[in-house]
């Protein structure tokens, strides 16, 4: 697989409606998983999405998640670059050089979906996130 590059959208408890929604417009496979199916179903975010992703039959690659509580939810600050694929050695390039100068919110490390993933805001305000996808 390639590296891709897509945007991620953040929402404030309704990520499941928008993506059904652009589901609608843009067709393709819509896969959601909830924060309580990643070990926190007894918080107030359990039935909220983690992570959402749409694959339309035209290759565009859309992912969204619910803005958990306890983090800020900015409309039009909700935006954030993903890159994502199995080249480890090209991705964590990437993120040496977009973390470098910003500001790390989640350091690049294995996470509990199994992938190695991180977070920042690179020097120029954007935030990016890095996925790394394990090999089975």
């Amino acid at each position: 697989m390639a590296s891709l590059l897509n945007p991620y959208i953040s929402f404030d408890g309704n990520a499941r409606q928008a993506l059904e929604f652009y589901q609608g417009v843009f067709g393709g496979d819509l896969k959601v998983n909830t924060f309580g199916e990643y070990g926190a179903q007894d918080s107030p975010d359990a039935d909220k999405i983690m992570h959402g992703q749409l694959e339309s039959p035209s290759g565009y690659c859309l992912m969204a998640a619910d803005t958990p509580e306890g983090m800020t939810h900015t409309p039009g600050d909700n935006i954030t670059v993903s890159l994502s694929g199995d080249d480890g050695d090209e991705l964590r390039g990437y993120w040496g050089k977009l973390s470098d100068g910003g500001t790390v919110s989640v350091p690049m490390e294995k996470q509990m979906w199994g992938d190695e993933f991180g977070m920042c805001v690179d020097r120029f305000g954007i935030g990016w996130m890095v996925n790394v996808t394990q090999q089975a």
